[in-house]
């Protein structure tokens, strides 16, 4: 595990030269098969004192060095201006550097820390290389939603060690907790990271302001880092969490559907793809919380998909901003006149969106499904409402933009550039082709 970290240390002072950008994308994808090609015959992998990893950390740092990729691939207009260049790259070797770290340690107090400190770099993206000046209030959302969770988790593991005398995560898988402060402690700040429907807010906000590469490293990492948390911890909560499970599953599922029909009612692009992470987030909370195998299962498939296909649909809106200069589902309109091709990836990319087969979220949604009508028939309900709304949005998305008049005020435009299409293909690829070889993702 060492070896990846000194890798992409030694990165660093790379990305101070000039010119030298796609000389770090070349080396993160090395870095990407060389990881991909360490041994995963056992359970837990290069286990030592302080890194491990296991097949839920295996796919999630394979997912944040690929989205780190294609985070530099898909601004490629910043590296034309020469906006701050250096900084940028050393931000997003930093933030991938703690990915790295918060998704193989074994120490809950080191996952705590990194778990934060990869907010920094997030934050500095939003208001760095943001494009509007509410971009300062959005990063002030993003900060204190989740800090606001993560000082009640550090309590929580304070009075875990104090109970224990062991932070090691499988070590406390033989511990059995029945504390309802502490299962609230320790639940609530992975809840507002995922995020669950009323801790939401921060989300839309933080998605609309920042850069391409924020939206795609938001989407596509950072909301699984509450999933990825709540996997670890439910391990030594399962008593009291069979017991109390439902109430965050009646509000997952409830919020869920409000969500979906709020997509109808967004104008802002990016605004809706952000809420529409929302959505399919609140059905992994609930297929975490119910802590049978098909569900957990299903949420880790789900997040995997989830992250390459909201992180996609980020770069087409940005492809298309590029163009007019606008977000606006008003001026957004007609582009199958003016780009075809990139319409037919708009097409891709939403029927992923809306779990058409082959996508890896068809087989999440299929496994979460299962779970969750196993638990209750009443879920039937909220899960049909959920899935039908979710196609609608995609649907409306898709055909708002693509269809209809363009807008009179454009004087310039280009169909697309071939980093572009290969960067769409890059998110596209693995997310369809990845149900192919399933059985790697068999917790």
């Amino acid at each position: 595990m060492m070896k990846f970290l000194f890798y992409m240390i030694f990165m660093i002072p790379l990305c101070f030269m000039v010119d030298m950008f796609w000389m770090v994308q070349i080396l993160l994808l090395l870095l990407m098969f060389l990881f991909m090609n360490s041994s995963l015959m056992l359970l837990n992998n290069n286990l030592s004192y302080m890194f491990c990893y296991d097949f839920i950390s295996f796919g999630l740092i394979l997912l944040s060095i690929w989205i780190c990729l294609l985070m530099i691939m898909s601004s490629e207009n910043l590296f034309k201006i020469g906006y701050y260049v250096n900084f940028f790259l050393v931000n997003i070797m930093m933030l991938l550097i703690l990915l790295y770290l918060t998704f193989s340690v074994m120490n809950l107090f080191l996952f705590y820390m990194f778990f934060e400190g990869s907010l920094i770099p997030t934050l500095l993206l939003i208001i760095g290389w943001g494009y509007q000046p509410e971009r300062i209030q959005a990063g002030m959302y993003l900060m204190f939603y989740t800090l606001f969770a993560s000082l009640p988790l550090l309590m929580g593991l304070f009075y875990m060690y104090n109970e224990m005398c062991s932070m090691m995560i499988y070590f406390l898988k033989f511990f059995n907790i029945n504390f309802i402060m502490l299962y609230i402690c320790m639940v609530l700040a992975f809840l507002v990271k995922m995020p669950m429907y009323f801790v939401h807010l921060w989300l839309p906000k933080a998605h609309v302001e920042a850069p391409v590469s924020g939206s795609m490293i938001l989407a596509g990492i950072m909301l699984k880092l509450g999933g990825y948390g709540l996997l670890r911890v439910l391990v030594f909560l399962q008593e009291i969490n069979l017991k109390l499970n439902y109430i965050w599953l009646i509000i997952s599922l409830m919020g869920g559907f409000y969500i979906s029909l709020k997509c109808f009612c967004q104008v802002d692009i990016k605004s809706l793809i952000a809420y529409s992470s929302v959505s399919h987030m609140s059905i992994v909370i609930s297929g975490i919380m119910i802590m049978n195998y098909w569900g957990y299962f299903g949420s880790y498939i789900m997040m995997i998909g989830h992250g390459l296909c909201s992180s996609g649909m980020f770069c087409l809106a940005n492809i298309n901003y590029e163009r007019l200069h606008s977000r606006s589902l008003f001026i957004n309109k007609g582009m199958m006149n003016f780009m075809p091709s990139m319409s037919m990836w708009w097409f891709l990319l939403m029927s992923s969106n809306m779990s058409a087969p082959p996508s890896l979220n068809l087989l999440g949604e299929i496994s979460l499904i299962n779970s969750l009508v196993s638990w209750s028939w009443l879920s039937m309900i909220m899960l049909m409402l959920i899935s039908f709304f979710s196609a609608g949005y995609s649907l409306y998305l898709y055909s708002y933009t693509q269809h209809g008049k363009f807008y009179q005020g454009m004087y310039s435009f280009y169909s697309g550039v071939s980093r572009e299409y290969l960067l769409l293909l890059l998110h596209w690829l693995p997310l369809n082709m990845m149900i192919l070889k399933v059985e790697y993702f068999m917790i």
